[in-house]
């Protein structure tokens, strides 16, 4: 039936964050899209436009659902137990959003990412009731995290680093 798809669009962005996580947003082209999901590259074009705009889709669908996924981890586990969901997020993968930000050739990916990493910010911001200084700082710890993990880093090494990060904030915050 024309302008039906004859896929599933979910398991379409399911595999594209999955292939632009391990490769990257430079080292991932149209083909390696149509074989991870198994759309033709000419349906892809002309249900997306592009590799661009299928990243954008499906990155703005997967961010709100980490955001809520991150706002919980905060919620039950506090600032040890939000490190832990990253650290368990990045392992198995790698980490989408760092790996977009450093090669990402459009400016509209680059900007999308910043606001993710903003929103990202104020779950934290609202999670721990602190200030956008240390909301920042945390944020900022898991992008150093998941540069780590791509360079070999264990998830018992990350964690390590996340629970020291942790102890400093949290002494910090005693202090003031």
């Amino acid at each position: 039936m024309a302008g039906v798809r004859q896929f599933d669009e979910d398991a379409v962005f399911a595999r594209t964050l999955l292939t632009f996580a391990e490769r990257g947003y430079r080292g991932t082209s149209m083909p390696d899209l149509a074989a991870a999901t198994g759309v033709q590259r000419g349906s892809l074009y002309h249900a997306y436009g592009g590799k661009e705009q299928l990243f954008l889709r499906a990155f703005e669908r997967h961010t709100q659902s980490f955001l809520d996924s991150a706002a919980g981890a905060l919620e039950t586990g506090g600032l040890t137990g939000f490190f832990e969901f990253c650290v368990d997020t990045i392992c198995p993968r790698g980490c989408l959003s760092t790996r977009s930000a450093v090669d990402a050739d459009g400016a509209e990916v680059g900007e999308t990412v910043r606001r993710f990493l903003v929103a990202l910010e104020d779950v934290v911001l609202a999670g721990l009731g602190t200030s956008r200084e240390v909301a920042r700082v945390v944020v900022t710890t898991t992008r150093g995290l998941a540069v780590l993990q791509r360079l070999g880093h264990s998830p018992g090494e990350l964690k390590a680093i996340a629970a020291t990060q942790t102890a400093l904030i949290e002494g910090a915050r005693l202090s003031d």
